[in-house]
């Protein structure tokens, strides 16, 4: 299967050059102004199918909050606000994403979510966190977001930095199938020329967990799942780590 999958994964490669063109140019700006608009649909079915996953998840956050003290939280790459319904109440929220254009589906997410105490939103990659202090969070959350960091072991890093001692980093991903010799990971790899630029940057082929075991978290409680969605997406990882 390994020479087929390479055979098939150049055709695919030649096949998307026009993509690759257009990327090395820069001409994909006008897709960052649609896929706010796109995310905030398709983000609406992930939760509906991901729901019972997100609550048993977050449930957990309350339990890392500093005694006397408002729990704060920062979440890298927050897209839509798609898990604003699942934090905590009372809880100061930071949001963080790459790309500005999430901005305004964020103030709509914070009228609907009263519940939390929304403190910021910064435009900042999860590779530089810069504008977040050292050790000035409880948690940090991130879903849907380490496939397409440039950097997953740099992310960790800026997720060590910023939480304070004994905070926890909260995550939620679609990775690669850890089984090589099945036809989701065939159809991973196949795929991701054309993937990587409809998912705005997606790698379906990480084996995000392997980064996580070696970042240097105290306490690591990780989970390999199958998620209800489409073949190419299913396998997911879920935990959180301790630092």
């Amino acid at each position: 299967m390994a020479a087929g999958m390479k055979i098939c994964t150049f055709v695919v490669n030649v096949l998307a050059t026009p993509l690759h063109v257009i990327y090395a140019l820069g001409l994909f700006g006008l897709y960052k102004r649609l896929l706010p608009i796109c995310l905030y649909r398709m983000t609406r079915i992930y939760n509906k199918r991901l729901h019972d996953t997100k609550k048993e998840l977050f449930s957990r956050i309350s339990q890392f909050k500093t005694p006397g003290k408002q729990l704060t939280l920062l979440e890298i790459g927050c897209g839509t606000g798609a898990n604003f319904q699942f934090f905590p109440p009372a809880c100061k929220v930071i949001c963080t994403d790459p790309n500005p254009f999430f901005e305004k589906y964020l103030a709509s997410a914070m009228a609907e979510n009263v519940h939390l105490s929304y403190e910021r939103f910064a435009v900042a990659s999860g590779e530089d966190l810069g504008l977040i202090e050292d050790e000035s969070v409880d948690v940090v959350v991130c879903s849907l977001v380490l496939c397409s960091v440039r950097d997953t072991p740099q992310t960790l890093r800026e997720v060590l930095r910023v939480l304070r001692p004994g905070g926890a980093f909260f995550f939620l991903e679609h990775v690669v199938s850890d089984k090589e010799s099945s036809w989701t990971y065939f159809c991973q790899h196949v795929l991701q020329p054309f993937w990587f630029y409809f998912g705005d940057g997606c790698e379906m082929t990480r084996a995000t967990w392997k980064p996580l075991q070696n970042a240097g978290f105290s306490e690591l409680n990780l989970e390999h799942i199958q998620a209800p969605l489409m073949f190419l997406i299913k396998p997911h990882i879920r935990g959180y780590a301790v630092k």
